[in-house]
């Protein structure tokens, strides 16, 4: 049996920065990285089209939790703590310079994912960090002395046993992983997924993939789920960040409704009655144009153009023949367009969920269990989950300093 003084399972983002953080503060400690496949930080490979989303420019605590549909009160503390601009340095200390982009995300200068696992690397192996592949681990115990006192971890993989003083777990969404935790005597809460788009085929759409509207509200009809954004008409449906803000804070009462309800879509928002005065406007003011030609609001011209058609209107007609129905029909296209969802589908590669270790059995200062001293957590085993744009992995990176700290001491 090998023995080290700190082992960590999982080899991805919260795992990396947690064993280089250890080994800065405490470079006596022996630290093993385990990694279940042949090579890790593979989220980090595929994060943000291959670029990697590395933090978001969100400088306030309290606002930042707000990206937090799970996790909300417990990150509040330690975003105090370890914050967005501790990121920023952190790596720019490593000659890794990050940049902002107009949305708020935040990549590194050369646009490559592997600028942030070359640092990882680089830092692992300069600090003497054992990282082993191929070992996935099959059981987990905690040894005791004969008088029953807590003496530390063994963790077993298929052809290795190993011990170690303290254990941090860093294994992402792993349903598996969960089952070990839950057999040592952790509260796993059921995964959903929490990221995802929204399948629907409807003729107001189907024939329109790729069309942005760039800011929308959308409500799940039958709950108090809304939010705005920029729209993506998609070859599946809907995606971009006001849907996907809805699955996500969604994540659970979606699953509940088996991925078939109603959304309600304003494109314009506005008010249907602010809607119908402005069109009886333009109904005088552009009298001879054609309705379906010229598109008002600022809307994509070809989804002006389903939604002309959608409220019976025909691509001939002119806005002064259109009659009160019609005009009503196409405020309510405008305003409040119902779709049926029926499905979802993965996000890009951003496989999320909802779900992992209850955060009622971890103290937050230092991401120990409360169950057992010297275990540790980071990153989403814990049931804690965000919006796309790079805030889960600011997750990643605080819980991982945190909980290094407590690690190295």
């Amino acid at each position: 049996m090998r023995h080290f003084d700190v082992i960590i399972v999982g080899g991805g983002a919260a795992g990396f920065f947690a064993a280089i953080n250890i080994a800065e503060q405490n470079p006596a400690l022996q630290i093993c990285i385990l990694e279940k496949n042949k090579e890790g930080l593979q989220k980090v490979k595929v994060s943000g089209g291959g670029r990697c989303n590395v933090t978001h420019a969100e400088f306030i605590p309290q606002e930042l939790v707000l990206n937090y549909p799970r996790g909300e009160k417990e990150l509040l503390g330690p975003f105090h703590q370890f914050m967005t601009g501790d990121t920023i340095e952190w790596f720019e200390k490593r000659g890794v310079e990050l940049k902002i982009e107009e949305d708020g995300r935040m990549f590194p200068v050369s646009d490559s994912s592997q600028t942030i696992i070359n640092c990882f690397l680089a830092e692992a192996e300069k600090y003497g960090i054992e990282v082993l592949y191929s070992q996935n681990v099959t059981t987990l115990d905690v040894e005791k002395s004969v008088d029953g006192e807590m003496e530390g971890f063994k963790v077993q993989t298929k052809d290795m046993e190993l011990a170690c003083d303290k254990l941090l777990i860093a294994t992402g969404s792993s349903v598996k992983f969960w089952k070990l935790l839950e057999r040592l005597g952790h509260t796993v809460v059921a995964p959903v997924p929490s990221l995802f788009t929204f399948n629907i085929k409807d003729k107001r759409i189907t024939d329109i993939p790729g069309v942005v509207a760039l800011d929308v509200e959308v409500t799940v009809l039958d709950s108090d789920l809304r939010s705005e954004g920029p729209l993506l008409i998609t070859h599946w449906g809907m995606s971009a960040p006001s849907i996907l803000k809805l699955s996500a804070f969604g994540a659970l009462e979606l699953a509940k409704k088996n991925y078939q309800f109603q959304i309600e879509v304003n494109f314009i928002k506005q008010t249907f009655e602010d809607c119908l005065i402005i069109l009886k406007d333009l109904k005088q003011s552009l009298a001879k144009k054609t309705v379906y030609k010229l598109a008002k609001y600022e809307l994509p011209k070809r989804l002006w153009q389903q939604l002309v058609l959608a409220a019976n209107i025909n691509s001939d007609t002119r806005w002064a023949d259109l009659n009160k129905e019609q005009l009503e029909a196409l405020a309510s296209q405008l305003t409040k367009a119902v779709f049926e969802v029926d499905g979802k589908s993965t996000f890009k590669d951003e496989f999320v969920t909802a779900g992992g270790v209850d955060l009622k059995e971890v103290n937050f200062k230092t991401f120990e269990s409360k169950l057992f001293p010297g275990l540790y957590f980071a990153g989403e085993v814990l049931n804690i989950d965000a919006v796309t744009g790079g805030f889960n992995f600011q997750n990643a990176w605080t819980g991982a300093y945190l909980a290094s700290k407590a690690m190295s001491s």
